[in-house]
């Protein structure tokens, strides 16, 4: 019992997906990295801190 070789069709589809999983990754691990940088700066602030140190 072996098993039939796989169609071409299904190569170049695994390779596509593939491609846009890279792609999809790689924008997760951008914002998530923006993220970090801008919550470890202070830049994200509520507008309610600002208002309060003044006092």
């Amino acid at each position: 019992m072996s098993f039939r070789e796989e169609h071409e069709l299904h190569k170049r589809r695994f390779g596509r997906n593939l491609g846009v999983a890279l792609v999809l990754l790689s924008f997760i691990v951008i914002v998530f990295g923006l993220t970090v940088v801008k919550v470890t700066r202070g830049d994200y602030e509520p507008e309610n801190a600002s208002i309060q140190r003044g006092q």
